[in-house]
Formats: C-alpha cells, sequence, structure tokens
C-alpha cells in the first residue's frame, strides 16, 4: 500500500458529492468557532512556550478557538497538525493538499467546560464509565510543555512537542495515584506520530508509604472524518475473526461476539471493543483512500465507535472513530517503571 500522493488525495475529495462538512470539503485552517478574547492567562502561556519552545518554520504556539493556547506542527512538505494544550488533543492533522484528516464535532465547545469533541482525545486513567468521570481525567486538564523539537537532520525535519501531566488534588480526588503522564506528537512527512507513556513515581519522588503500584486502562480515542459513514464505502478492515464486546447492544453487560468480515456503518450505533487485536485496523473513508491505524505493543485493543442518530442531524455521517486502546488487561505499573504506546497514522491510497 502506497502513501497517497497530496494531489491524488485533493481530487479523491474534490470529487465527493454534496460539499458539507466532513463529506472531503473540510479545508485546514477551517476554524469556524467564535473567537472570544483569550485570558491573560493563556496569552502568558502562549508567550512563555514561544519564547521557551519555539522552533522558526516548524513548531510555533498562538491562541486557538477559545482564546486556548495551540501549539503548531509545520512539516516542509506542508502538512500541518494542532494540538491544544488543554486536553492535550491534536485537532488538526493537514495533508499537504490542504485536506483535513481529523474530525472535530461541530458542537464541540473550546471553553474548558467539558472535553473537547473530537481531534484525539486521550482517555486515561480509564477508558470509558466507571469509578470516575467518562474516560477519566486527561482530556479535560490542562497539560504542560516540556520540550519540542525538529529533528537533527535539517533535510528532513520531523516538528514534535513533548507534554507533560502530573498528579494534582484535582486528580488526587478521583483517583487517589502519583503519576506522570507524558505525551509526544511528531509530524513525520507522511505519518503523524502519537507515543503517550505514563510513569508510576518512585520512592524518591514521594513518601515510601505512598509508593505502590498503579493501575489504569487507556486510549486514543481519534476522530476521522469521512465521505458519508452510511455508504458502504466507508468501513473498517482488519478486525476480521477477532472478538469484541457489543456496547450498543447492552452497555453495562455487552455480549461477546466474533466479528466476520469488515465493520460497516450506517445500520444503527456502533460501538465495540475489540480485544487483543493485530497492529493495524484500516478505515475506508469512502474516497478511494483509507487512513491506517497502527499501534505498537502498549496498545493491546482497538474501539470502533459511530454514534449514528445518538447525535443531532446528520453529524454521525461525517466521522467515525477508531480508537487505540489498553482495556482487555488494565496496565499495572510498579513504583520507577514506565508503560509506552505509540500510534501511527498515515493515509493510504488503495
Amino acid at each position: 500500500m502506497a502513501t497517497l500522493a497530496p494531489a491524488s488525495l485533493a481530487s479523491r475529495h474534490a470529487t465527493a458529492t454534496a460539499p458539507r462538512a466532513g463529506q472531503g470539503a473540510r479545508r485546514c485552517g477551517d476554524r469556524t468557532a467564535t473567537r472570544v478574547r483569550a485570558s491573560a492567562l493563556n496569552e502568558r502561556v502562549v508567550q512563555d512556550a514561544t519564547a521557551a519552545f519555539a522552533i522558526p518554520n516548524s513548531v510555533a504556539f498562538e491562541l486557538g478557538k477559545g482564546g486556548l493556547p495551540l501549539c503548531v506542527l509545520t512539516h516542509k512538505n506542508g502538512s500541518r497538525a494542532e494540538v491544544y494544550l488543554f486536553g492535550a488533543n491534536v485537532t488538526s492533522w493537514c495533508q499537504p493538499s490542504g485536506d483535513e484528516v481529523l474530525y472535530v464535532r461541530p458542537d464541540a465547545v473550546f471553553d474548558k467546560s467539558k472535553p473537547i469533541s473530537g481531534g484525539v482525545p486521550i482517555c486515561f486513567p480509564q477508558f470509558g464509565p466507571g469509578p470516575m468521570q467518562q474516560h477519566g481525567f486527561a482530556r479535560n486538564l490542562d497539560w504542560s510543555v516540556i520540550s519540542t523539537s525538529a529533528d537533527v537532520n535539517p533535510d528532513d525535519p520531523e516538528p514534535s512537542v513533548l507534554l507533560k501531566l502530573r498528579h494534582n488534588a484535582y486528580t488526587r480526588e478521583m483517583w487517589n495515584e502519583a503519576f506522570e503522564a507524558t505525551y509526544e506528537v511528531t509530524l513525520r512527512s507522511s505519518k503523524l506520530m502519537l507515543e503517550f507513556s505514563v510513569r508510576n513515581p518512585g520512592e524518591k519522588e514521594r513518601d515510601a508509604a505512598d509508593a505502590r503500584p498503579i493501575t489504569f486502562t487507556a486510549a486514543l480515542h481519534t476522530y476521522v472524518e469521512v465521505a458519508d459513514a452510511s455508504m458502504p464505502g466507508v468501513f473498517v478492515r482488519g478486525l476480521a475473526g477477532k472478538t469484541y464486546l457489543d456496547k450498543a447492544a447492552d452497555v453495562n453487560t455487552p455480549p461477546r461476539v466474533v466479528r466476520t468480515g469488515d465493520v460497516p456503518f450506517g445500520g444503527g450505533l456502533v460501538d465495540q471493543v475489540y480485544l487483543e487485536t493485530e497492529a493495524e485496523a484500516m478505515l475506508h473513508v469512502g474516497t478511494g483512500a483509507a487512513v491506517s491505524v497502527e499501534n505498537t505493543a502498549g496498545w493491546t485493543d482497538t474501539a470502533v465507535w459511530n454514534p449514528h442518530t445518538t447525535l443531532p442531524g446528520d453529524m454521525w455521517k461525517s466521522f467515525c472513530c477508531v480508537e487505540s486502546l489498553a482495556v482487555s488487561t488494565p496496565v499495572v505499573l510498579q513504583p520507577d517503571e514506565v508503560w509506552r504506546a505509540e500510534t501511527n497514522l498515515s493515509v493510504v491510497d488503495l
């Protein structure tokens, strides 16, 4: 499978019917949410990050929607990624052609009242419902910038940003554990690399009495823009023969089902958690191209989600989620241990 050439992707999107958002018509830089005056704190965050971490032509910091701090990665081939510090959410990955790969829902809010709906939300330390809030707290907290890079090779710089989240009084109220999570977003020439790590601090960093194993589940909840999820050309390949939990049938005690063939959309709510999956799943987006979601050893499972008519209007037709999970066997970290998981997204010509 060859990487789709920029001109080819643009032409495929141009032939899509009904030029509305989510059917290949949305272009990079399409920021339609109302901008508000940024707070003095957010302006200071951008100023400090720019002074410490900006790299000319590769890594920049600015105020995004709702006046929230945003990191912009730009590759020399013209591709671009946007990462909000709120939730460490990658809300945009644009191809050199100007076509968007990710999807942000039109009802998303950028005022910190709730997580950003769309992009690549981070679910940690809990995936789905449970004893704490849905999908944990990582997606609705501010992360801090700790480093940036544009690679040491000047001929092919790969801009990246490394973000960090540590335990605090707010997280302790829901999950009384010490932790340090990092998230590195790297914009490669033809891939978007997302590396999520969690460290359990040792005795040197906290009281000996507090040094204990931590247990968690996690996910990258990737929203991908598709032409029309109701059409047969939109489906997920790579999960045949795998057992999944059908949460659409019963969210509390989902039945176990073995997948035969591809995963279609359009017939109703799709909410499926596939257990112990292969490294790669392919979301065919209905334009003659697909988005590859390739995971490393840290991610063990895959979720596929489309809300169908549980969301207002035809919004559901514009996106599908293929999620990288660690849920079938929760991660257990001893003090001083680190867990790492990596996802690589790429656009593939079929």
